[in-house]
């Protein structure tokens, strides 16, 4: 049998996006600007949310948490990215990318399963109306966020450790801007069943059982909405819901969309720049998503930057 040289590798290389160093400039100025934006926006949703009496509801509740998820899974990948290009140095310590495989993958599942829970508190809001402070009472909502960390937590805690399983040669180099679970797996010398049947099976619980809980607590929803009578309820019933579907879509979508660019005949480069959608865009439009179409939010925020008084507000 033949035998290999297995050695303990200290880094690896991010190639990011483009090699050419006329675009860097570019790549840095537009992922910084994206990154301010994101985190600033989400920010200013936590504040409002936390600053406005009137918002201390469940859906805000979630919302805020969502928004926290959006800061943190933002600040895993592109910080690292920006220091890359300003140093034009491409490498990232074998600690330093298997924490931030860790965080992302932590992250990514967070906002999965808090859109899930988001779903479930608009199915109880629209087809148990008369119950729903009720049921979604704040010990219920605390519970539900504390089952969503530790569900991720232990995701990522397994693919991580079962990452440094692996055993790498001497090909380091990542086509993509952060470190990507698949990416490095695929690098590894040794056997990999392991790591790939894992992933294929964790995949299928991450998004297969929270979509199915959002596809059905929709169907409960349209069902609800479709018996009311006038047109009017039926209009201010879905608008509670139309934002989030379009939080729902975006991340899916964008989702389905980096798998069919990596399992296809596309280059990794590809699928790295598809991912930028649910890794950076989706984080960013989140809070423009909610704000714009809240009234209560929008009033909040305008409480906050001043150009409104309280006093018209609890009047």
């Amino acid at each position: 049998m033949e035998q290999r040289n297995f050695t303990r590798i200290t880094e690896f290389l991010l190639l990011g996006f483009s090699e050419e160093s006329a675009m860097q400039p570019f790549l840095f100025g537009l992922f910084l600007s994206m990154y301010l934006i994101t985190v600033f926006g989400n920010l200013l949703i936590i504040l409002a949310v936390s600053s406005d009496p009137h918002l201390h509801m469940p859906m805000y509740f979630f919302l805020s948490n969502l928004s926290f998820v959006d800061i943190c899974s933002i600040s895993t990948t592109v910080p690292k990215m920006l220091q890359n290009i300003q140093t034009h140095s491409k490498v990232i310590s074998y600690e330093a990318c298997l924490t931030q495989m860790y965080f992302f993958l932590l992250f990514v599942a967070l906002e999965n399963f808090l859109l899930t829970v988001m779903a479930y508190d608009r199915f109880v809001a629209i087809c148990h109306p008369l119950h729903y402070m009720v049921i979604m009472n704040p010990r219920l909502c605390k519970l539900l966020v504390l089952v969503c960390w530790v569900s991720s937590s232990l995701h990522s805690l397994l693919e991580t450790l079962m990452v440094l399983q692996l055993s790498f040669c001497s090909d380091v180099e990542i086509p993509h801007f952060f470190c990507d679970l698949k990416e490095v797996v695929q690098l590894a010398c040794s056997d990999t069943f392991a790591n790939d049947l894992v992933m294929y099976l964790v995949s299928v619980f991450l998004a297969g059982g929270p979509l199915a809980g959002i596809f059905y607590s929709y169907f409960k929803i349209l069902s609800s909405i479709h018996r009311i009578s006038s047109a009017q309820g039926k209009s201010k019933a879905f608008s509670t819901c139309a934002s989030h579907l379009s939080m729902v879509s975006l991340f899916y979508c964008s989702a389905i969309g980096v798998y069919m660019s990596s399992a296809g005949a596309q280059s990794s480069y590809s699928s790295a720049i598809t991912s930028v959608m649910y890794t950076v865009v989706t984080p960013m439009l989140n809070p423009f998503i909610y704000s714009l179409r809240n009234k209560d939010l929008k009033g909040a925020l305008k409480i906050l930057f001043g150009s409104e008084t309280k006093r018209g507000m609890y009047s």
